[in-house]
C-alpha cells in the first residue's frame, strides 16, 4: 500500500500546476488528518513486534513524499520565475524612447532676450502692482481726469480711484519717488485696455517701459541707447527712424520705426511692403512729471521708452495674430523649441 502511494503522490505531483493544487494536495497527503498521517494512527491495530517495522516504513514515506512535495515546490518557483523574466525581458539594444521637452514661451523667450541687453547697458528691472491707483496711472503722468488721452488709454475701472492699469508707467512713479536719481530701470509687466480681440489687438497684452534720470540726459542718449537695443535685438544691420509722435508724460516724444527684421527693409508681408516696422514710443520725460515725484527738472532730465513685447514678438518671428501667443496650442509653440 505504501509503495502505491508514493507512485499516486508523485503522478499527482506531475498533474499540479498551481500553488493552490500543490498545497491541497500537501493537506491530503501530509496534513493532520492526511493518508500518511493515517497510516500513523493505524499502527495501534499492529502486534507489538511489528510496530517498529511498520512505523520505520511509515517515516520513510512521508520522508519521501516531503521530498517530492519540496521538489515540486522548487520547480513551480523556478518555472514562475523564468515566466516572469520572460516577461519583463528588456531588448537593451533598441532605441530609447525620446521624451517630449518643452521650451519657454515665444513671448518669454523675447522679453528675457530684451531684458539681458538692458541690464547689460546698466539698467534694473523693477516691477509694480496690476490694480493701481488713478494718481499713478494718470494723474502724475501729466494725464488729469479732464485729459483726452485718458480716451485712448480705454481703462478698466475698480473704482473711481482705482483702475486696472493700462500701461507699466505707474512703476516709474513709484520708482522715482522711492529713489534718488541717477534712475535707470526697466519695468516689464501685463497691461489692460477695452480692447477687442482681434489679429492685432487683446484686451492684456505685454509691455516693457523704460525710464532713465539723472543729471544732462539728454535726446541723443535716448536715440543712441535704443538705437544700440534694436540692432541687438534684430542685427547689427538694423535701421531705425525716429517720427515726431505725442503722449503726455513725456515731451519732445517719438515714435521709433526700425527695419524689418525678416525682409531687412526690401519689403514683405510682415512689414507690408515698408521695409520698416513701428517698434516703439519714447520721448523725454516731461517736466511736470519729473515734478510731481518731487525732483527738480531744473537739475535733473531723462528719458522714457515703452515696447509691446507682444509686438516685439511678432515681429521677430513673423507671426501675424497676436491670439496665437495666447492660445497655447501646442502645434504653434513647438515651432519655438
Amino acid at each position: 500500500m505504501m509503495e502505491t502511494m508514493i507512485v499516486e503522490i508523485r503522478a499527482a505531483l506531475e498533474a499540479a500546476a498551481t500553488d493552490e493544487a500543490l498545497q491541497e494536495l500537501r493537506v491530503k497527503y501530509l496534513g493532520k488528518k492526511g493518508l500518511i498521517t493515517g497510516l500513523m494512527k493505524n499502527m495501534r491495530d499492529l502486534p507489538q513486534e511489528e510496530r517498529p517495522a511498520y512505523g520505520s516504513k511509515v517515516n520513510a514515506l512521508r520522508s519521501e513524499a516531503e521530498e517530492a512535495f519540496a521538489a515540486k515546490a522548487e520547480q513551480m518557483k523556478a518555472a514562475a520565475l523564468e515566466q516572469r523574466l520572460a516577461a519583463e525581458k528588456l531588448d537593451v539594444t533598441l532605441p530609447g524612447k525620446a521624451t517630449p521637452m518643452g521650451a519657454l514661451h515665444p513671448l518669454n523667450q523675447v522679453y528675457r532676450e530684451v531684458r539681458d541687453i538692458f541690464t547689460g547697458m546698466g539698467f534694473e528691472v523693477v516691477e509694480g502692482p496690476e490694480v493701481e491707483f488713478d494718481k499713478y496711472n494718470f494723474e502724475m503722468l501729466n494725464i488729469p481726469k479732464d485729459h483726452p488721452a485718458r480716451d485712448m488709454q480705454d481703462t478698466f475701472y475698480v473704482s473711481e480711484d482705482i483702475v486696472v492699469r493700462t500701461h507699466t508707467s505707474p512703476v516709474q512713479v513709484r520708482t522715482m519717488l522711492k529713489h534718488e536719481p541717477p534712475i535707470r530701470v526697466i519695468c516689464p509687466g501685463r497691461v489692460y485696455r477695452t480692447d477687442d480681440v482681434d489679429a492685432t489687438h487683446s484686451p492684456v497684452f505685454n509691455q516693457v517701459e523704460g525710464l532713465y534720470i539723472d543729471k544732462g540726459v539728454t535726446f541723443a542718449d535716448l536715440k543712441g541707447i535704443l538705437g544700440e537695443f534694436l540692432r541687438k535685438l534684430y542685427g547689427q544691420s538694423t535701421v531705425t527712424k525716429f517720427r515726431p509722435g505725442f503722449f503726455p508724460f513725456t515731451e519732445p516724444s517719438a515714435e521709433v520705426d526700425a527695419s524689418c527684421a525678416l525682409c531687412h527693409g526690401k519689403g514683405c508681408p510682415a512689414c507690408k511692403g515698408a521695409g520698416m516696422i513701428e517698434v516703439l514710443g519714447c520721448g523725454m520725460v516731461h517736466p511736470r512729471v519729473i515734478e510731481a515725484c518731487g525732483l527738480d527738472p531744473e537739475v535733473y532730465s531723462g528719458f522714457a521708452f515703452g515696447l509691446g513685447l507682444d509686438r516685439l514678438t511678432n515681429i521677430k518671428y513673423g507671426i501675424t495674430d497676436i491670439r496665437l501667443l495666447y492660445e497655447n496650442d501646442v502645434r504653434f509653440l513647438s515651432q519655438f523649441v
